[in-house]
């Protein structure tokens, strides 16, 4: 250390340095000696100020060495460093002269042991299983058949190929393949911007949006499939709107994309069958179906044939029933009509009888006046009676023979009275049901010449002399026309009413 020895002191045989001296020349010693080093330890207290940097400390039970990971080599690390995390640091150690520490800087950092792996793998598992990234309701069901594939993989591994010759085989499909790292340092970025790229991709764009993506890698260490279980990779496959198979290692292998992606293939090639039918299968299928589906229709219209055949058994013919309501439609027409002219003649027998039962007036005016009469000589002698008591001076009987002329007088003025009325009830229904009612309506009665009504046109012969008969008085006349001999009807003889009144037809 001659060249960086200073002046001695009279009395003193130690040199003199300044701080900054003796840190440079501690910097310079421990780094010529500790050039590369690897430390196993457990890290603590880790912090990623706003700089970028991370800063923490590897520890064991008899040390602690301070150690910082710059900006730019962060990304490049394997695994992120947290709390607990036993791991391998690889850097150059160094000092610090702010505040006289030694540390190491790190430019790679690996986990110490399968051990520690597994602890990770498990302490994340967890920590997203509770986040609901593995959760069932999350899982899409595959589609049946997709037009386009989407492949995230190496693009010069055997996995793609695998993949492709076993679509292929199956049901050839359109497949896209988004060439990644599946193992390194750049593989779980690179997996997760696959996943994403496919799924930003516009649905009517030049380059077509996959209806299913498979993320595949061959088999290897939990080292070499570490990439599948980082959490930019999980979370990128449970955020996927496309279905999403994964197909990483052997059927051994587990990682926590399986966990989050909607189907776990086994291998890459499983993968490929469960994206695929096997399209002879489905032909057979198809065809298989197509039968049964035109048997089923045969036997369905066979069964419905039968059904109309049984149904028209059942049922008369159109012809026939049109024929049978024809022939009830005339039966009841001429019912009808015969019905009509009963009914004419049983009312023209009603009014006939009706006619028969009344008295005439000039029978019923002798009748009263035969009475009257009698009545008259019963006065009489009751009179003269009543003048042989007076003459006989019988006061007494003469009282009774007053009272009882009185008595009469009374009793005839009520009879004459009631008659009068009943009279003039007779006379009024007398001229109700008179023919001359009808003339007074402006009607007229045709008598032909021997004084019997025409009732009919048919009875009347050219040249014939007739009677018409109005209600202020009676002219003859005589027939010119006949009518013509296809309108004509059997005349009907007239009836012959009862009594001294004739028909009021």
């Amino acid at each position: 250390m001659s060249d960086i020895a200073g002046e001695q002191k009279s009395g003193h045989n130690l040199a003199e340095y300044s701080v900054s001296e003796i840190s440079t020349a501690l910097k310079r010693e421990i780094e010529s000696l500790f050039p590369r080093v690897r430390v196993r330890g457990e890290i603590s207290q880790p912090s990623f100020p706003r700089s970028g940097h991370c800063y923490f400390r590897l520890k064991d039970e008899g040390a602690v060495l301070d150690a910082v990971c710059w900006k730019g080599t962060i990304p490049r690390l394997s695994v992120r460093p947290e709390e607990g995390m036993e791991v391998i640091a690889t850097g150059r150690i160094t000092t610090f002269a702010g505040s006289s520490r030694y540390q190491i800087v790190v430019d790679s950092l690996e986990l110490a042991g399968q051990g520690a792996l597994l602890k990770l793998l498990e302490d994340r598992r967890k920590k997203l299983a509770a986040e609901g990234l593995f959760a069932a309701e999350r899982k899409r069901k595959l589609p049946y058949l997709p037009e386009v594939i989407g492949v995230v993989t190496s693009p010069t591994g055997a996995v793609i190929r695998d993949i492709l010759h076993r679509l292929n085989d199956r049901f050839p499909r359109h497949v896209l393949v988004w060439p990644v790292a599946v193992q390194g340092e750049r593989a779980a970025g690179e997996v997760a911007r696959a996943i994403r790229g496919f799924n930003e991709l516009p649905e009517d764009g030049p380059i077509p949006r996959p209806d299913l993506l498979i993320v595949a890698r061959g088999g290897g260490s939990l080292e070499d499939l570490w990439a599948f279980n980082e959490e930019i990779v999980v979370r990128a496959a449970a955020e996927s709107r496309i279905p999403l198979i994964s197909a990483v290692g052997h059927e051994t292998d587990t990682t926590l994309i399986d966990f989050a992606s909607d189907r776990r293939a086994p291998t890459p090639t499983a993968a490929a069958e469960m994206a695929v039918p096997v399209r002879s299968e489905l032909r057979a299928s198809i065809l298989d179906q197509a039968r049964r589906l035109v048997s089923g229709m045969a036997r369905e219209l066979e069964q419905h044939r039968r059904s109309v055949l049984a149904a028209a058994r059942g049922l008369p013919r159109p012809q026939q029933m049109i024929e049978e309501r024809a022939q009830r439609l005339d039966d009841r027409g001429e019912r009808l009509l015969q019905a009509g002219k009963r009914l004419i003649e049983i009312r023209q027998a009603q009014v006939a009888q009706a006619g028969l039962r009344l008295r005439s007036p000039l029978t019923q005016i002798d009748a009263k006046r035969a009475e009257l009469l009698s009545e008259t000589r019963a006065l009489n002698t009751a009179w003269l009676t009543y003048r042989r008591c007076e003459l006989d001076a019988n006061e007494q009987h003469c009282q009774k023979l007053a009272r009882l002329q009185r008595q009469s007088q009374m009793a005839l003025d009520g009879f004459l009275q009631r008659e009068q009325v009943r009279l003039d009830g007779a006379g009024k229904l007398l001229d109700s049901v008179s023919f001359k009612s009808v003339l007074a309506r402006g009607y007229a009665l045709v008598r032909d010449a021997a004084g019997v009504p025409m009732m009919e046109a048919a009875t009347a012969s050219p040249g014939a002399a007739i009677a018409i008969e109005f209600r202020d008085g009676k002219i003859g006349a005589r027939i010119t026309d006949a009518p013509p001999v296809s309108a004509t009807k059997p005349a009907r003889p007239a009836k012959k009413s009862g009594g001294d009144q004739g028909s009021l037809l």
